[in-house]
């Protein structure tokens, strides 16, 4: 019966999420969606958690607007994260299919973690934690139909006039129609940062415009370490990937990651 209880509310919390908002929603036929892939630890000789785990938490603590907790299902224990949730010690809990981070390193908490999923909401008692909406400065998730682009930042009211290209670079929009070529390549643009959102999975995003590119092909996100505010120009450096897929609906055409960002 417990076994029968515990599939039921499983069950229901995937259908919640398909009719639920879109963003929240996993490509179904995505790369993410392979538990063989997504849920893989980075030691193999780790224990595996596999998706819709339930068990009992162990251990709780929140941070920077997330909730983490660790799950012991009896045959193995795991943590978790989601938007900041009401759970305590002892509690039962369902964990849906998330996104891995392996060696993830909260700065808040002072503490790594071998490796943590992220995901929407966590069921608690057999209710759903939260409406699944993400913190405000949460990188953007998009639904596996939507159409590309859609994780860019679509209007801004920085103003993007007299942006020159930066010695021997790229502008936004050469990246994105030169992206083929471009891939796995150096490149160097500068531009204004139209959004900074600090701290989210151990890394600062950083959204450049610098005026060139049509809507949707204009807007270029950097993760850095660096600190910068909206309307800073500045100098991004590092190595162009293209067609990234986080998973879990985190798939951007281009993204620059770990970059050196240089504010003028």
């Amino acid at each position: 019966m417990k076994q029968l209880i515990t599939l039921l509310c499983i069950a229901l919390f995937s259908t919640t999420l398909l009719a639920g908002c879109g963003e929240e929603t996993p490509a179904p036929q995505s790369q993410a969606a392979k538990p063989s892939a997504q849920m893989a630890p980075a030691n193999p000789a780790a224990p595996e958690a596999s998706p819709g785990k339930s068990g009992k938490v162990t251990e709780t603590m929140d941070a920077s607007g997330y909730t983490y907790v660790q799950v012991d299902t009896g045959a193995e224990t795991f943590w978790a994260a989601a938007p900041q949730f009401a759970v305590k010690v002892g509690d039962d809990v369902v964990v849906p299919e998330g996104m891995p981070m392996p060696n993830f390193s909260s700065k808040t908490l002072d503490r790594t973690f071998d490796m943590v999923y992220f995901v929407p909401s966590v069921l608690v008692g057999g209710a759903e934690s939260l409406s699944g909406q993400m913190p405000a400065d949460h990188p953007p998730m998009m639904d596996g139909n939507a159409t590309k682009g859609s994780t860019t930042v679509e209007t801004t009211d920085v103003d993007l006039s007299g942006i020159t290209p930066a010695a021997g670079g790229q502008t936004v929009g050469d990246i994105y129609t030169k992206k083929a070529e471009l891939s796995g390549k150096p490149v160097k643009i500068r531009g204004k940062v139209v959004k900074f959102s600090p701290q989210i999975m151990g890394k600062n995003w950083i959204h450049i415009q610098d005026g060139t590119g049509d809507a949707g092909v204009n807007d270029l996100t950097v993760t850095s370490d660096v600190t910068a505010n909206i309307g800073d120009t500045v100098v991004i450096s590092g190595t162009l990937s293209i067609d990234k897929d986080f998973g879990y609906g985190y798939a951007y055409d281009v993204i620059v990651e770990d970059a050196e960002v240089t504010v003028e």
